[in-house]
């Protein structure tokens, strides 16, 4: 339940940073062109959207972060696995062990230097630019999405030890793209004939 509960969340998060900020580059983009408009310029030379680029970069930081996490927890991360597929099953099943094991070692260290990173800003008065936000903020999406991350390595690499099983994310899967059917080879040749 709990873990249903944090695949949710995991999913709300990235669904509306990635919404929010589309819409606030086109609210953007339409001011800064609505500006040069001669009949509009009255309306919009006093609203101040200078902001909106920092934080659309921060709210696509935090989504890549979390939107790696999530990527782990599908299998959708693009990985060459040519090598590894050519082992037998018990050379193969060590390897990507170690391999789900290594991710897990190394998004865990990410996450705890920055942690201390993040820490040790908070004592600072450091402001982004445009929003004066408190940078320990921004940079609090490092140990936050690399600590979902570790946690993904982890779950995963439990769930491929249990079963052998570990998430696989192929064309197949993406919804709203259909199959192509592959041709027959005559199909693709060019007619001669007038």
């Amino acid at each position: 339940m709990l873990l249903r509960l944090l695949d949710r969340l995991e999913e709300i998060i990235i669904s509306c940073l990635i919404g929010a900020a589309t819409l606030l580059i086109f609210a953007a983009v339409l001011h800064r062109y609505g500006s040069t408009v001669p009949f509009l310029f009255p309306y919009l030379h006093n609203i101040d959207l200078t902001w909106a680029q920092e934080l659309c970069i921060y709210m696509f930081i935090w989504m890549a972060k979390f939107g790696a996490a999530y990527g782990v927890r599908q299998g959708i991360h693009v990985g060459v696995d040519v090598l590894v597929n050519r082992l037998g099953e018990r050379a193969r099943r060590p390897v990507i062990l170690f391999g789900l094991l290594g991710g897990a070692v190394f998004t865990g260290t990410i996450a705890s230097l920055g942690a201390n990173f993040v820490w040790d800003l908070s004592d600072t008065d450091q402001r982004s630019n445009d929003m004066e936000a408190p940078m320990w903020i921004v940079y609090l999406a490092i140990p936050l999405g690399s600590g979902l991350m570790c946690f993904r390595f982890l779950q995963v690499a439990w769930g491929f030890f249990r079963t052998g099983e570990i998430p696989h994310h192929g064309g197949h899967d993406v919804h709203g793209v259909d199959e192509v059917p592959a041709l027959h080879p005559a199909a693709n040749a060019v007619s001669t004939h007038a």
